[in-house]
């Protein structure tokens, strides 16, 4: 069971540790790519030691062979988890971007996809991030979350990532019902 794990530029990145860690322990062979913005809230460091895998931070990281990364990480991926997802990542997502290494894997891969968002409030119902959710939902993406409650921003309200567990969860729940 593997899953390419894309974390991107929200305070909820730290989250991310925890998350990979927990689906090491489920037993799912993880690959941590992250958008150039979550490089300033979660260092590869931290989540290369917890996933046990270089992390791809850049589209032109060539680890090793001839194949692009960023195909064989879409190749060999079972399931597409972003968490965070940020509003900018699925805008990018719902338009066909292929500017970094997470977009290009997303664009490239035929596994399914699992988003769970966290970001402001505002910006979760905003009319142009809800059209992007609904292109997305329409191409067969699975969302998890936001939930409501206090956000990093200072704000009340919808936006905050789904708890890590639940997460997991659906996480393992897809990879089963796909037979990984």
């Amino acid at each position: 069971m593997t899953i390419v794990l894309g974390i991107t530029a929200s305070i909820a990145a730290y989250k991310a540790a925890d998350l990979a860690s927990q689906l090491r322990k489920a037993g799912c062979d993880i690959h941590v790519v992250l958008t150039d913005g979550a490089t300033r809230f979660i260092t590869p460091l931290t989540l290369q030691t917890l996933s046990r895998h270089p992390v791809t931070t850049d589209i032109f990281d060539e680890k090793v062979g001839w194949q692009p990364g960023h195909i064989d990480l879409a190749d060999r991926a079972d399931l597409l988890l972003i968490a965070p997802a940020s509003a900018d990542i699925i805008a990018k997502l719902a338009h066909g971007f292929a500017d970094e290494a997470l977009t290009a894997i997303a664009l490239a891969t035929k596994a399914p996809v699992l988003l769970a968002p966290a970001m402001n409030g505002k910006m979760w119902l905003h009319p142009a991030t809800q059209s992007n959710v609904a292109v997305l939902r329409d191409r067969g993406v699975e969302f998890i979350g936001p939930e409501e409650g206090m956000l990093a921003c200072g704000y009340e309200g919808l936006g905050r990532l789904w708890p890590i567990d639940q997460i997991v969860a659906t996480a393992l729940k897809m990879l089963k019902q796909t037979g990984k």
